[in-house]
């Protein structure tokens, strides 16, 4: 997971529309997100956001407590060039999620689209999961994508895992209820489709 220099370099030599994730807009991600039922004002952190369009679509719905997280400084810079004076209402944290310093129960939703399936290792996944625990309010939700169970096995040029979606669900464990999921093929800038499974979870109140 702590490859900081793999990532700045991806974001530095390469134009956002350049990588196999990007898409003009999460459009899953977003519905999943407006299904949550989230006030306007709630707390909602993009992890691994970088230089996705997700937080803009999240600004023109007036959305106004966000929070991009991300590994590389420069996929955040990316962000803020694009968004401009717009951007100086979201909060941009350069950090390994595994080890970020979080507030706890300060967050209302949890998004994460393609971070949690490059931690191939047990400890990792178990930092992650350990982060969004404490981080969350009672009742927050996550919205999460990873690869599915036929995605690739290679993103970037490093190992990632695949889910199935009791598989995904499985690593967060019994603090999170699972209330929707669904199947995405993502086609990619170079015209191959990858396999991506959405789940979005409830944290339990108690």
């Amino acid at each position: 997971m702590h490859n900081k220099d793999h990532w700045d370099k991806v974001y530095s030599t390469k134009a956002p529309d350049n990588v196999n994730w990007f898409e003009p807009h999460a459009d899953t991600s977003m519905r999943l997100i407006r299904a949550a039922g989230l006030a306007r004002d709630g707390a909602i952190i993009d992890v691994g956001g970088g230089a996705s369009t997700l937080v803009d679509d999240l600004l023109d719905e007036g959305h106004t407590h966000l929070t991009v997280l991300d590994l590389s400084g420069a996929a955040l810079a990316e962000s803020r060039r694009r968004l401009g004076a717009r951007g100086a209402c979201v909060k941009w944290l350069e950090a390994d999620i595994t080890r970020a310093r979080l507030k706890p129960q300060s967050i209302d939703l949890w998004h994460d689209r393609a971070v949690f399936h490059f931690l191939t290792s047990e400890e990792d996944r178990a930092a992650y999961v350990a982060q969004a625990l404490r981080a969350l309010k009672p009742g927050g939700h996550v919205v999460m994508a990873t690869f599915g169970s036929n995605g690739p096995t290679q993103c970037s040029g490093l190992p990632v895992m695949r889910y199935a979606t009791d598989e995904l669900h499985a690593e967060f464990g019994e603090a999170f209820t699972l209330l929707a999921h669904e199947e995405q093929l993502h086609h990619t800038p170079f015209g191959t489709d990858q396999q991506f499974i959405y789940c979005m979870c409830r944290k339990q109140l108690t």
